[in-house]
Parts: structure tokens; C-alpha cells; sequence
């Protein structure tokens, strides 16, 4: 008899019901369409966030440094790396269908409607799901032909001649267990996951009709369910592909060893997740027709709109377009960051590119009042010209910046300055700081725009701000990825290892990086369409598609 610890399943039941009561919190009072697609929105936020296969990606690897973190090898380590994540994700999307209220009293509806899963689900999702897991089948299939290796110890003396490649000496050489025995594991988790999205699939089907929802924001909802479950389930066989591809890429021990590999399906891996991340989620037709007359669309194919409006769109569109360049510029910059003496290139890089978008804002700020602004209008600015929100996380934004660059510089006292990248962030950070002081200045100071009310100056000049605090928020995060990312292996300068301890992979301090660039590449692209639906219609425009004149909430 095996005594299972009751504290094993104390903390995921602990999360359960605290995903539980959250997502219930979202449709508690009265489950209309708004609330009702919030609520689908964190439940896929949270399954995403709980289907990380991080822990698992080294799985079968035998590490020859006994002094290093072990990767999971044994059968317990495995299971548990891919049991977690592939159990958390199904379980959250099945706490999301549970959470919906159940119709009470003379609402409750008799019988279920009759719904079959291919009635809602999408059907290039699946088709794109499908030969996702197909194509993870045959990778896990295939390693199952792959040997293992057998490790081998860090030598307590370089061999003769020494080789640097050999990696014996002060490092060992990492092995692997053998292919079948990993492919148990993968093949099991596959197919939990593959079962999993169907029993989910025919929990959304019959799941009762919402009493406050109409047949069609019923039927797009069940829709909405499976896009983001699907999406989800996706990445994860995609992941595990990835597992695989970096089980068969280990280099066998040998004197032609390397410590490092190419692992080819990584790169398929992160193209599912970003085609993924960026497949679109369908809209309620009630949300759709209520925000139909203030949409970036509508605003654009309504001949009343306002110049100004207009323009501000157009702006928009042209720091999407300028930052997909400065991607592609980025891309190439990123070269610099494998030669110590070229650490300086890209965070000018990131500083120019920054620079010119704020110049367009500024620009643009200063044509809009130009050819729409009037010397007599009133200066209309909102009464928060940044959400709090926002302002906040431009704060914690500069000070992790601040804190970054005033660590570096402490760190890189008395060394030559040709291999420290501070001191071009720091030129960089002064070029934006002028740029966005100049387009603050334009945005808080050009001519007002006529307009009655005076909600349309107001709504402009608040997307402006945001543009712009957005942009040094992005900013600040992305200059101190690239300081943490350049900083070598200065966290082991500061934080020694215990005596027999090789540090092989790299640095906390480059992880973190990652993390922080990913995050500011988010924060640079996240839209301004909440402000862009403040923008007030033309009342002639208003009387066309029957909806009364909206005044700006921005709107003092």
C-alpha cells in the first residue's frame, strides 16, 4: 500500500477552488455579454499561464555534473514535469464551463439544446490542431529509435592535448536515457491531452443555454470556449514536440562533444505559439453591434468623422508600421550581442528606434494642430490624461530601469568601457527623454479642436499621452533587458558558486532579460482601441446609424 502525502493534492485543490471563485466572481450578479466575455477571457489567460512546460524541456537528459540541478530522468521526475501543466490547463477550461450560473425559476430552460460539438467549433482551428499533434505523434514516435548515452563526469584534469570542445574538463558531458522510455512518458501525455480537449469539447456542447444570453451570443460563446482551448492544447503539443526535438538533438559523449545544440523544432514551437497568441477570438453579436458605430473601422468608413480623428488613426498606423521596421532593424542589431566589443550597438539601436517613434508622435501632434486646431479654440485636456493603471506601471517601468543601469554601472567600475553597454543606454535614454519631452509638450500645448463640447480635443490629446507614456514604458523595459542580457557572466562575479560548481547555462541575469524584453515587446504593441471608442461621433454620422451623439469620457 503506498501512503500518498495529503499535502500532494492540498495545493491544487487550493488553486481549484481559488480559480473557481474567480472566475464565478465575473458572472455572479447578472452574466450579460460583457461579463460573460471577460470571464472568458481570464479563463483563457489563466489556462495559458498554467500550461507552461518550462520544467519538462530537458526531460530524458542526464547531466554528467553531478553538482548541476538535475533534469527530470527518473519516471517520477517525468511524470510530474508533464502531468502538472497538461492537468492544470484542462482543469481551468473545465472550471471555466462550470462556472457559469445555472438558470433558476421560470428562466430555467427543460430540456438542453441541442448543440453538437462541429456545430461551434472552428474549423481551421482544428484542422490546424490536428496536424499539430500529428506532427508531435510522429516526433515522439521517432525518438523511440534513439539510444541512450551515458554521462560522463567532469575529469579532475584537462586530457592531453587540452580541447576546449571536449568538455571534459571542469564540466563533464551530458547523456541521455534511452528513446523508448521517454516516449512512455510523451506518448501518455499526448494522448491525456488529446482526450482531455474531446471531454472538454462535449462539456461546452452541453452546457444549458445562459438565460441573459440570446441563441446567437449562446452559440458564440460555446465558439469562444473551444477557440481558446484549442489554441491552448495547440501550444502544448507543440511544446512537447519541442521536448522531444531536444532529446534527439544531445550530442552523443565523445572527444567531438559540444555543450550546446541546435534544436530545430524550438523554432516550430515558438511559431505555434506566436500564431497562436495572435489567432483571433470571435465576438459576440451583441458586444459586435454595439461596438460596431465606434469602431477603428467605423471611424475610418464614416464619411462624418472628424479630420483630427482621422489623423490620430493614422498615426496609429504608422507606429505599427515604423515599429515592425525597427523589429527587422533589431533582428540584425542582435548579432552585437554575442561580441563584447559591440555591446554598445543595440541599445542605440533600441534608442533611435524609440527616438523616431516619439518624433511621429510629436509630429503629428503638431499637424493635427496645424491643419484642424484653431488660435481661439480652448485647450481641452482630460482630467486624466493617463489611467492610473498606466501611470503606475510607467513608474515601475523607469525604476527597474533606473535600478538596472545604477547596478551596471556600480558593477563595470574600472573596467574599459568598450565592453560595458551602459554608457550608450544612458546616451540612448537622454535622446528619449528629450524626443518624448518634446512630444508631451506638443500633445499638452497645440491648438485646440472645435467641437462643441469640446469632447473630441480632449479624447485626442488622451491618446497622445498614452502613445507616448506607453512608448518609454516599452522603452525602459527593453534597455534594461538588453543591459541584463549583455551583462555576461557578472551575476557569478557577484554571487560565486560553491567550490565544484561549473556554471553552464547562462546567467539568471540573461533569463530575466528574456523575460523583460518579452514583456516590453507586449507593452509596445498593445492597442489604443479603448481610447479610440471615447472619440465622439458626428451627429449627422449619429443620426445615420440611429445612435444618439456620444460625449467623450476623457471629457473635463
Amino acid at each position: 500500500m503506498v501512503a500518498v502525502p495529503t499535502l500532494f493534492f492540498l495545493g491544487p485543490v487550493v488553486g481549484a477552488a481559488v480559480v473557481y471563485l474567480f472566475l464565478r466572481m465575473q458572472v455572479w450578479s447578472r452574466p450579460d455579454a460583457q461579463s460573460v466575455a471577460s470571464h472568458g477571457l481570464w479563463v483563457g489567460v489563466i489556462g495559458w499561464m498554467a500550461s507552461s512546460l518550462q520544467g519538462a524541456m530537458n526531460a530524458g537528459i542526464l547531466h554528467g555534473n553531478p553538482t548541476l540541478s538535475s533534469a527530470p530522468a527518473t519516471a517520477e521526475e517525468i511524470g510530474t514535469a508533464l502531468a502538472w501543466p497538461i492537468l492544470a490547463c484542462l482543469g481551468v477550461h473545465a472550471l471555466g464551463q462550470l462556472s457559469y450560473p445555472r438558470s433558476k425559476g421560470e428562466h430555467r430552460f427543460a430540456k438542453l439544446p441541442i448543440c453538437r460539438v462541429r456545430d461551434f467549433v472552428p474549423r481551421k482551428l482544428a484542422w490546424t490542431t490536428a496536424a499539430i499533434f500529428a506532427l508531435a505523434a510522429l516526433v515522439i514516435a521517432w525518438i523511440a529509435t534513439l539510444p541512450g548515452y551515458t554521462p560522463v563526469a567532469p575529469s579532475a584534469t584537462p586530457p592531453e592535448p587540452q580541447n576546449v570542445n571536449t568538455g571534459y574538463y571542469g564540466q563533464g558531458q551530458d547523456g541521455r536515457i534511452p528513446g523508448w522510455e521517454l516516449v512512455v512518458w510523451l506518448g501518455g501525455a499526448l494522448l491525456v491531452l488529446a482526450a482531455g480537449t474531446g471531454l472538454l469539447l462535449l462539456l461546452i456542447a452541453r452546457r444549458r443555454q445562459l438565460a441573459t444570453l440570446d441563441a446567437d451570443d449562446d452559440r458564440t460563446l460555446r465558439a469562444i470556449a473551444a477557440n481558446r482551448l484549442l489554441r491552448t492544447v495547440a501550444t502544448i503539443a507543440a511544446g512537447l514536440a519541442s521536448i522531444a526535438g531536444n532529446f534527439a538533438a544531445q550530442p552523443e559523449p565523445g572527444p567531438s562533444w559540444q555543450s550546446s545544440w541546435f534544436n530545430a523544432l524550438g523554432f516550430v514551437n515558438m511559431a505555434v505559439l506566436l500564431v497562436m497568441l495572435w489567432w483571433g477570438v470571435p465576438s459576440m453579436p451583441s458586444l459586435l453591434s454595439a461596438g460596431q458605430s465606434t469602431s477603428v473601422r467605423a471611424l475610418r468608413a464614416d464619411p462624418g468623422t472628424h479630420g483630427a480623428a482621422r489623423l490620430s488613426i493614422n498615426i496609429g498606423v504608422m507606429l505599427g508600421t515604423l515599429g515592425g521596421l525597427a523589429g527587422i532593424g533589431g533582428l540584425a542589431a542582435m548579432y552585437a550581442l554575442t561580441q563584447p566589443q559591440n555591446a554598445w550597438v543595440a541599445p542605440l539601436v533600441l534608442g533611435l528606434a524609440t527616438a523616431l517613434l516619439l518624433a511621429t508622435i510629436w509630429g503629428g501632434a503638431l499637424l493635427m494642430g496645424r491643419n484642424y486646431g484653431t488660435p481661439g479654440a480652448p485647450v481641452r485636456w482630460p482630467l486624466s490624461p493617463v489611467s492610473r493603471g498606466l501611470s503606475y506601471y510607467a513608474l515601475a517601468s523607469a525604476l527597474v530601469f533606473l535600478a538596472s543601469i545604477t547596478f551596471m554601472v556600480a558593477i563595470f567600475d574600472g573596467q574599459p568601457l568598450g565592453e560595458a553597454a551602459w554608457p550608450a543606454a544612458l546616451a540612448a535614454t537622454l535622446v528619449v527623454a528629450a524626443v518624448g519631452a518634446l512630444a508631451t509638450h506638443a500633445a499638452r500645448r497645440r491648438r485646440g479642436i472645435p467641437d462643441g463640447d469640446g469632447g473630441l480635443d480632449a479624447a485626442l490629446r488622451a491618446i497622445s499621452m498614452y502613445r507616448i507614456v506607453r512608448t518609454l514604458s516599452a522603452y525602459c523595459l527593453g534597455q534594461t533587458a538588453l543591459l541584463l542580457m549583455t551583462s555576461g557572466n557578472i551575476w557569478y562575479q557577484l554571487f560565486l558558486p560553491a567550490p565544484g560548481v561549473y556554471p553552464l547555462g547562462p546567467s539568471p541575469a540573461v533569463t530575466i532579460g528574456m523575460v523583460l524584453a518579452a514583456i516590453a515587446v507586449i507593452t509596445a504593441i498593445t492597442p489604443v482601441r479603448g481610447l479610440i471608442r471615447t472619440i465622439p461621433r458626428d451627429r449627422h454620422a449619429n443620426s445615420m446609424t440611429g445612435n444618439p451623439p456620444r460625449q467623450s469620457k476623457l471629457d473635463p
